[in-house]
C-alpha cells in the first residue's frame, strides 16, 4: 500500500463508520407524542430523548410550534394534527390555506412534516357537524397544499378508531359499520385519488379487557400460541393486531379498493388500570410493546399483506396525568415524565437532564476512538506485509 493510498483510506474512515453507525441506530417505528400532562419535559428535552431512542417518526395531535421547532434538522418525520372542533372551519378553502401557512410553512424547511391528520376519531363523537365536515376539510387541506406547492412533501389523512369496524373476525369478513359507509366510501375514494394511507387506531388490549375468558392473552401479546386460521382465506394468525389490520384491508376491499395502505396510527398497552381493566400491568405492557417492536424490526407484514411491513405508531411516549378516566388512559406511556422508563422494552433512551451532556459526548467519543484505533491497527498490519 502506498502512502497516498494509506491517507485516502484515512479520509474514508469517517464516512464508513458514520454510515455504519446510522444503519445500526435507525429503527423504523413511530410514537405518539401526547401532551395532556402538567409535568411533561420541555420539547427540546423530548427531542434529545427521541434521538437517543432512535425513533424515526412522531405523531402529534396538534401542530405545537415549540415541538416542531425543537425537532428542526432532526430528520424525524412528523404527522401533525388538526383539532376536531376546527373541521367545520377548515371546510373553507381560505381557512385551510391559512392553517397550512401558519402551521406547516414556517417549519417544513427544517422539520420533516410528511402528513396532516385532519381530525382524530371523528366518527366516535356522533356529531353530525363534525361527521359531514371531515371529508370537505380533508379536501380543502389537500388543495391548499397543492396551491402552496407542498403536496409532494405532505399528504392528508385522518385517524379513525377501531369502532368504525362492524366485523373483524375472521379477518376476511372485515366490514365497516353500515351507518358510516356513506361517509367512508367517499373518504376512501379520496385516499385512493391522492395516494394517502388509511389510519386506524387498533388496541388488542381493549378486546382482551372486554372478553378475557374467550380471548387468549398470549394471542394478544404476540406470545407463542396456537393462533387462529381464517376459514375463507386459510391464512393463519398468531396475534390479534395483524388480524385486526387485515380485517381493515378486507373492509376497504368491500368498498372497492385494493389500492390503499393501512397504517396503525395508535396501538399500545397500559401499565396500570382500574379494578375492571383486566390485563393492565407493567409486565403485559412490556411484553406487548417489546414483541411488537421485534416484529417491526423484522419488517413483518400481515398474513394477507406479507410484502408490506406493518407501519405502526406506538401509543404513547409519556404517561399523561391530565387524561380523563379510565385509569389506563393515563398509563399507556413508555416513559414517566421524568424520563425514567415505565418498563424495559430494549430502547435505551435518556433525557439530557438525567444523564448530562458529558455522558453522551464521551460515549460518542469513545466509540469513535475505538473505531479509528481498530482501523489504524488493521492498516498498520497491512503495511507490514
Amino acid at each position: 500500500m502506498t502512502t497516498s493510498s494509506f491517507f485516502f483510506a484515512l479520509l474514508l474512515i469517517p464516512l464508513t463508520f458514520s454510515d455504519l453507525f446510522v444503519q445500526i441506530q435507525s429503527f423504523n417505528f413511530g410514537i405518539n407524542y401526547g401532551q395532556l400532562g402538567d409535568n411533561l419535559p420541555s420539547p427540546s428535552s423530548v427531542a434529545a430523548l427521541i434521538k437517543s431512542l432512535k425513533v424515526s417518526k412522531i405523531k402529534l395531535y396538534d401542530s405545537n410550534p415549540d415541538i416542531l421547532s425543537a425537532f428542526a434538522d432532526s430528520g424525524v418525520e412528523f404527522i401533525i394534527g388538526t383539532r376536531n372542533e376546527d373541521l367545520p372551519s377548515l371546510r373553507d378553502p381560505s381557512n385551510a390555506q391559512k392553517w397550512i401557512q401558519q402551521h406547516v410553512q414556517p417549519y417544513i424547511s427544517r422539520t420533516k412534516i410528511t402528513c396532516i391528520a385532519v381530525g382524530n376519531e371523528v366518527f366516535d363523537y356522533n356529531n353530525p357537524q363534525l361527521t359531514t365536515s371531515l371529508l370537505p376539510a380533508m379536501q380543502s387541506m389537500y388543495n391548499a397544499l397543492v396551491s402552496l406547492g407542498l403536496a409532494q412533501q405532505v399528504t392528508v389523512t385522518s385517524a379513525h378508531s377501531y369502532n368504525v369496524i362492524a366485523s373483524s373476525f375472521p379477518p376476511s369478513s372485515g366490514a365497516f359499520r353500515q351507518d358510516l359507509i356513506q361517509y367512508l366510501q367517499p373518504i376512501l375514494n379520496f385516499h385512493a385519488q391522492i395516494k394517502s394511507p388509511f389510519l386506524i387506531n387498533a388496541y388488542p388490549f381493549f378486546a382482551y379487557k372486554g372478553n378475557p375468558n374467550q380471548i387468549s392473552l398470549n394471542y394478544v401479546l404476540f406470545q407463542p400460541n396456537s393462533g387462529s386460521t381464517d376459514p375463507v382465506t386459510n391464512l393463519h394468525y398468531d396475534n390479534m393486531l395483524f388480524a385486526q389490520i387485515d380485517a381493515v384491508y378486507a373492509a376497504i376491499k368491500r368498498l372497492g379498493h385494493t389500492d390503499i395502505e393501512v397504517k396503525i396510527s395508535e396501538t399500545g398497552w397500559p401499565s396500570k388500570g382500574g379494578p375492571d381493566e383486566i390485563g393492565a400491568t407493567p409486565q403485559n405492557a412490556e411484553i406487548y410493546n417489546s414483541n411488537l417492536l421485534k416484529r417491526i424490526e423484522q419488517k413483518q407484514g400481515t398474513p394477507a399483506k406479507p410484502s408490506i411491513p406493518v407501519d405502526v405508531f406506538v401509543f404513547a411516549l409519556f404517561n399523561e396525568n391530565l387524561k380523563p378516566d379510565p385509569v389506563s388512559e393515563r398509563n399507556f406511556g413508555l416513559y414517566y415524565p421524568d424520563g425514567n422508563p415505565v418498563y424495559n422494552i430494549g430502547l435505551e433512551g435518556y433525557l439530557p437532564e438525567m444523564t448530562g451532556e458529558f455522558y453522551s459526548k464521551s460515549k460518542v467519543l469513545s466509540i469513535n476512538f475505538v473505531c479509528i484505533f481498530s482501523f489504524l491497527l488493521f492498516t498498520w498490519e497491512l503495511l507490514r506485509h
